[in-house]
């Protein structure tokens, strides 16, 4: 799934400053799952957005409405009456959704209130981590279910780099080496003869595994 971030809360006044009436938008696939953008973030984020701006004697209106899916033409359509008191629109949504709720209501300023960050999974309660970073030629199918452009920092395509120690990336001592967790991979299932095969190499930047663990959980995963 697409794991995303709340923006910080200024950024987002920033944002939507000069328009009175805004509809949050939240989205119940990916940003609800990892608690960055369902119907209860949407209403939290008004909250906070409504008491700032009154501090601040701006006058401001914010609603609220989540829909199943921001990516999807026919969900998007339960949207159509819904806009249309609003001056500008705020999503919740991954990138992908925010862009498609700008095609579907064009006169209409849409600013998103997340940062999407990478295709993951859910490691544990409040942790996600990436698996895929979307390259369009996939290769797990050659490297044991290992991806080397997500889990290798280099996005290396033919075996491990000069610096693994002990198993562990050069980069991080935390981080596992993936080609010899592709090795160990094949090696168990007897396919290695698909790492003696050379592949074009690719041109990759920051290419260093995601990881996000959500602020109220980080206690649960801090290293004693």
């Amino acid at each position: 799934m697409v794991i995303a971030e709340i923006k910080a809360l200024e950024e987002i006044k920033d944002l939507i400053k000069g328009y009175g009436k805004v509809l949050n938008i939240g989205c119940g696939g990916c940003t609800a799952v990892c608690l960055a953008g369902g119907q209860k973030e949407v209403d939290n984020l008004n909250t906070k957005l409504s008491v700032s701006f009154k501090s601040e004697n701006t006058p401001f209106e914010i609603g609220s409405f989540t829909i199943e899916r921001q990516c999807e033409v026919p969900v998007l359509a339960e949207l159509d009456e819904i806009v249309k008191p609003y001056q500008a629109l705020l999503s919740m949504a991954c990138g992908a959704g925010i862009q498609f709720l700008a095609e579907r209501f064009p006169d209409k300023p849409v600013f998103p209130a997340v940062n999407s960050t990478f295709v993951g999974v859910n490691k544990d309660i409040g942790w996600y981590e990436e698996r895929c970073k979307c390259c369009g030629d996939c290769v797990l199918g050659i490297t044991g279910g290992i991806c080397p452009v997500t889990m290798c920092a280099k996005g290396l395509f033919n075996g491990p780099c000069g610096g693994p120690q002990d198993g562990h990336c050069e980069v991080s001592k935390d981080v596992p080496c993936a080609w010899i967790n592709i090795y160990e991979r094949l090696a168990a299932q007897g396919r290695l003869d698909n790492i003696h095969k050379m592949y074009e190499a690719r041109e990759w930047e920051d290419q260093l595994q995601g990881s996000i663990v959500l602020e109220a959980y980080k206690d649960r995963y801090v290293k004693k």
